[in-house]
């Protein structure tokens, strides 16, 4: 009986795999590095061992483990998780990223190297590896030190740079083409489908998953997922872009799902298996001689990862307003490169436009940089210090006076909030625009002329269809109301804004009619598809406005809905799961509150003020830049910019919003300071309250937190006095810091 020689080469790559990352399992070193060290073993060019026969069918296999590493990538990533890591991380992965390009192109130049290899080069050397620190910061007991935050941040940004570098690379590989117009439209032509696929999946996935629920299972969730990825790589390879964009941009929807951590441990054995396959084929292209050979490019390249990305890293994050300490840790966190460094040499290879000895120089560097990493990670406090130590004085304190002017929260002003949403609802319909013109000329034009033989009914029937498909967004991009508190502000603060905001307000419009006018103007000449584009416009807006409002509204909100499906089905476990006890006996919110710098609050004590007696609300806690004060005590004073976490009902918050004047409010306990939180313990024999008065108990004092309720079977005692008795059994409702509420004891008197 004949056996494939796919299936021979298959049990030769996974059990040698399998042996090595025992063995560096047991080392404690990378597994990736295990994998290409086993592929090197079965390779052509180590010949103890059975050498793979089937290269071709092995490249098959490790592109499609290359497929299924992005989409489990695209899992983990979240547009909403990039959108919080924050300017701090934005700045320094930015600076980070620009710098070591540009220096791995020019260092390649100078070596001699061509073109294509040193903008590889520099495309390979943009990230690092996420495995390599974690692991390292895991080693060394230092995962939950405050840089590692501003580090992790900077992993996610260099994930989704180094992903549209690929496209970029392989565009400018295929064409050749390296002029700015080239790059500018390739850039725009890319941020258009991103934005395309991901409101699209946004808005008709979670709806299709979840009407489909009582039918999916374990099984058909991984198939329907595996589908899906598919498909997008299908999709993205038409249009032009690479298929590990399209498996990446499914995954991160998928990540945006209730389904996503089911999908994420349902796909995690399909990934094991053709990731190793893939690093096992990486290793295979290993040529011992060749490293060797170039031994050279591969130290200089080796010594510019550790000084460039060290120097470029701490730069940014000096920029960006860390301090010297935390700016050094970071740097040299980040001085190695990641896995994608493979991928990006493989890409070369694969469109045959690098040179053979770039794979190779990208495996020595990545393999000295994984050994050196915990080294530097371990002696970046060490060279803080020898820095503190040799730098003049004027430069630290310069840098200090840096870092503490840029912690200063700043308030968004009312321009900066209007033209935000202008921009906003600009894009955002833009983009639907263009997709739904774009649909309309290349598939349901011709379907409609296919079948109705008069050319000219066959033309009008296809821009009504489009001006069908295009009206509610019509509606928003010329009507919907633009951020209306700050918007009127402006205009009746001062004349001179009238000007400015008619402007903008017109140009919305003029998008609007250039964008009907290019969809009628494909099927009718130019004036013809001027008097019907006024006509079009004068129905959309006067006949059909409010039938428009409510049709957007409705997709509006099931966008949202899809878009937040995850956290609100989260919070509803999390609440179910909570004991009776634990749920709101009144009808109390926890809400932050910014203090409007003109607000007549301001520089005055909490005791003053009287908040509890004049509006029945209670301070929480006040977050003032990166300082988070814990039931701040009656001398404690309102500042500008200030965030009040403010307790109290529904109509007492929005009373108080008035009186201070406020310019954002988060209601229904959304705070966005996770320590901080309305949280409650139970009197009980573990707490050893009974019987204590809250003045003598020591609450206040040990956790820094504000009692604000006690609920006694059926009564609600809301802002009990100092000189209440606790009793078996009341459920003590505080706000301050979660962890130190929950670790409360009562001193033994």
């Amino acid at each position: 009986m004949h056996l494939p020689q796919l299936i021979i080469d298959l049990a030769l790559i996974l059990g040698a795999a399998g042996v090595i990352t025992l063995l560096f399992k047991r080392l404690k070193q990378p597994m990736v590095l295990g994998y290409i060290i086993a592929g090197f073993m079965v390779g052509p060019n180590f010949h103890l061992f059975p050498t793979i026969a089937d290269s071709e069918g092995i490249k098959t296999w490790s592109e499609i483990g290359v497929i299924f590493l992005l989409f489990s990538l695209g899992l983990e990533f979240s547009f909403k998780k990039l959108m919080r890591v924050g300017g701090t991380a934005a700045i320094t992965a930015f600076v980070e990223i620009a710098c070591i390009t540009v220096a791995g192109y020019y260092v390649g130049q100078l070596m001699g190297w061509g073109t294509m290899d040193s903008l590889f080069l520099g495309g390979l050397l943009a990230s690092s590896s996420t495995t390599i620190i974690i692991r390292a910061f895991e080693e060394l007991g230092i995962k939950k030190k405050p840089f590692t935050k501003i580090v992790f941040g900077v992993l996610v940004i260099e994930d989704i740079v180094v992903i549209l570098m690929m496209v970029l690379l392989s565009t400018m590989a295929v064409s050749r083409q390296f002029q700015g117009t080239e790059m500018i439209f390739t850039i725009l032509k890319l941020s258009f489908f991103l934005a395309i696929w991901f409101l699209a999946g946004i808005f008709l996935l979670p709806t299709f998953l979840k009407k489909m629920e009582k039918y999916i299972n374990s099984e058909t969730l991984l198939i329907i997922s595996i589908a899906l990825c598919l498909g997008m790589v299908i999709l993205a390879t038409q249009v032009g872009f690479s298929a590990e964009l399209g498996a990446f941009i499914m995954g991160s929807i998928i990540a945006e799902t209730t389904v996503s951590e089911k999908v994420e441990h349902l796909i995690q054995p399909v990934k094991d298996l053709f990731g190793a396959i893939f690093f096992v084929s990486v290793g295979m292209l290993i040529d011992p001689k060749m490293i060797g050979e170039y031994w050279g490019p591969v130290l200089w390249v080796t010594l510019l990862t550790i000084v460039g990305k060290f120097l470029s890293t701490s730069v940014g994050a000096l920029l960006s307003g860390q301090t010297l300490r935390q700016s050094v840790q970071v740097g040299m966190s980040m001085a190695q490169v990641g896995e994608f460094a493979f991928i990006i040499a493989t890409l070369g290879l694969s469109l045959g436009v690098t040179s053979d000895f770039l794979f190779p120089v990208a495996v020595g560097v990545s393999a000295i940089t994984t050994f050196t990493t915990p080294y530097m990670i371990k002696y970046s406090v060490p060279l803080y210090e020898w820095l503190e130590r040799v730098l003049p004085a004027k430069w630290i304190d310069n840098l200090n006076r840096y870092s503490a002017s840029s912690q200063t929260l700043q308030a968004d002003s009312d321009w900066k909030i209007v033209l935000r949403s202008y921009i906003k609802v600009i894009i955002l319909n833009t983009v639907i625009m263009l997709a739904i013109i774009l649909l309309n000329v290349y598939y349901i034009g011709p379907f409609v002329m296919k079948y109705i033989q008069n050319e000219w009914l066959a033309r009008i029937l296809s821009v009504v269809i489009g001006i069908a498909m295009m009206s509610p967004f019509i509606w928003a991009l010329m009507i919907q109301k633009i951020s209306s508190t700050a918007y009127k502000a402006l205009w009746l603060d001062s004349k001179y804004n009238h000007g400015p905001l008619v402007v903008v307000e017109v140009v919305r419009n003029v998008v609007a009619v250039l964008l009907v006018g290019f969809l009628v103007n494909q099927y009718f000449p130019f004036w013809q598809a001027l008097l019907g584009t006024g006509i079009v416009l004068a129905c959309v807006l006067i006949v059909l406005r409010s039938q428009l409002q409510k049709y957007y509204s409705r997709i509006e909100r099931r966008f949202l809905a899809n878009l937040n499906a995850r956290e609100t089905a989260d919070a509803a476990a999390a609440a179910s799961k909570a004991p009776r006890h634990d749920l709101l006996p009144w009808d109390a919110q926890v809400s932050e509150i910014e203090v409007n710098p003109w607000s007549t609050l301001i520089d005055k004590p909490l005791m003053s003020l009287e908040l509890r007696e004049k509006y029945g609300i209670n301070i929480g806690a006040i977050k003032r830049g990166d300082v988070t004060i814990y039931a701040p005590t009656r001398d404690e004073k309102i500042f500008p910019h200030d965030i009040l976490t403010v307790i109290g009902t529904e109509q007492q918050l929005e009373e108080f919003g008035r009186v201070i004047d406020t310019l954002n409010v988060i209601p229904n306990n959304a705070v966005t300071d996770d320590n901080v939180g309305l949280t409650s313990i139970l009197v009980d024999e573990y707490t050893g309250l009974k019987g204590q008065t809250m003045r003598n108990s020591g609450i206040r004092e040990n956790t820094k937190a504000l009692v604000v309720g006690i609920a006694r079977g059926h009564d609600k005692i809301l802002n009990p006095a100092s000189d209440t008795v606790f009793e078996w059994g009341d459920v003590i409702w505080l706000v301050g810091d979660r962890k130190r509420i929950k670790e409360f004891r009562a001193p033994v008197k």
